[in-house]
């Protein structure tokens, strides 16, 4: 059996979770659909956003908004991978959190060969930190999955990709229909929608299908040379398809890259 383990720091007892997070009890995988299903792994518990990091949160933070499209309970997006774990240390210092991460910007990852990638900060992890950081993937998709309260949905929290998912058939003007095409979206005015204005999931968490693609810790590790290394987003898009909304779906992005339909959502240990 295989454990996945979490900070051994525990948030105090005088301590808070910040509103709108939702604690995500620790067990095996229960969502048959999953990809990581029967694979022995048992996951600790944590808790994790109920909503995709809006840009009134970026902007308290970071005192900018990157996004393209603008309103402050809308996801944030247009923001890297590397802008997201600089997010996750900056609002861990002003809630008095202990960062997750140790950011080091003037050395290159050696083990980051995307040549795409012209960033390469060397970033890792302290693993005793109680603060706050982006979920793995399998963290992601056992959330998404509704952990021990599973039921076996393909989307998180339906079999019906439009009862829970933001994406390119929905995210407009009208409901679209027939083979996607990027000017039929852009005439239809599709783009990203306030958070958790969908149904949620079993555990109370909103957009983990669709809206944004959002931001998960691990590498993806090439399968070839035209293969890219990156990191791992999950959850599809308003831009993508329904098949991108599946919670055991996961694609990569070089962690520079920035897109009007890439965002993310915290976790913290319990």
């Amino acid at each position: 059996m295989i454990v996945v383990s979490s900070c051994s720091h525990k948030t105090p007892a005088n301590q808070k979770m910040p509103i709108n997070f939702a604690l995500v009890k620790g067990g095996i995988f229960k969502n048959t659909k999953s990809k990581y299903y029967g694979n022995g792994i048992t996951m600790p518990n944590f808790y994790i956003g109920k909503y995709e990091v809006t840009q009134k949160e970026w902007t308290v933070v970071m005192g900018n908004n990157p996004s393209k499209f603008i309103g402050d309970n809308l996801p944030v997006e247009m923001v890297s991978w590397y802008d997201c774990v600089e997010y996750c240390n900056k609002r861990s210092i002003r809630e008095s959190l202990i960062p997750y991460y140790n950011i080091d910007k003037n050395t290159k990852d050696p083990d980051n060969t995307n040549d795409i990638d012209d960033v390469k900060w060397t970033v890792t992890i302290n693993a005793d930190a109680n603060g706050y950081r982006l979920p793995t993937d399998a963290q992601w998709e056992y959330a998404a999955d509704g952990g021990q309260m599973s039921k076996n949905y393909t989307y998180s929290g339906s079999n019906n990709v439009d009862e829970v998912a933001w994406y390119w058939k929905n995210s407009g003007d009208k409901y679209l229909t027939g083979p996607w095409s990027w000017a039929a979206l852009v005439k239809n005015n599709n783009k990203t929608k306030p958070v958790g204005t969908k149904k949620p999931n079993e555990l109370g968490l909103y957009d983990m299908a669709g809206n944004v693609r959002e931001w998960c810790w691990d590498w993806h590790e090439s399968n070839g040379p035209d293969d890219l290394p990156g990191r791992i987003w999950a959850g599809g898009g308003w831009i993508g398809g329904d098949f991108c909304c599946a919670s055991s779906f996961a694609a990569n992005y070089e962690a520079s890259g920035k897109a009007p339909d890439q965002g993310f959502r915290l976790l913290r240990s319990e």
